[in-house]
């Protein structure tokens, strides 16, 4: 179960900085709402994550996702384009959290 509040609180966080930039200096009222909403259920999701998933491996992994995420939204949907250093970049990551989740003795499986 904490692994889906994990999971939500990614999802949050990413909804949240893909409408950062929409906000400009959050003088819309619409995409500040949005992020506002969106960073504090992406918080308290992770709060009830970290009941049972240590801090460091959960941030690993919400960093590393969150990080896929965005890079994939702003090259699909925002016309940013990455080269393939970037692609090898994206996938050492998605890597690492891959051997992460499912090797180390450290996270909660």
């Amino acid at each position: 179960m904490h692994y889906l509040y994990l999971a939500g609180a990614i999802l949050a966080e990413t909804i949240g900085t893909s409408a950062l930039s929409q906000t400009a200096g959050f003088t819309r009222l619409t995409p500040t709402l949005i992020v506002l909403v969106s960073f504090a259920t992406s918080f308290y999701l992770m709060s009830l994550a970290l009941q049972s998933i240590p801090v460091g491996i959960a941030y690993a992994i919400w960093a590393g996702i969150g990080i896929v995420l965005i890079t994939f939204i702003g090259w699909a949907f925002l016309k940013q384009t990455l080269d393939a250093p970037a692609f090898v970049g994206i996938a050492l990551i998605l890597a690492g959290v891959v051997v992460l989740r499912l090797f180390s003795r450290a996270a909660v499986h």
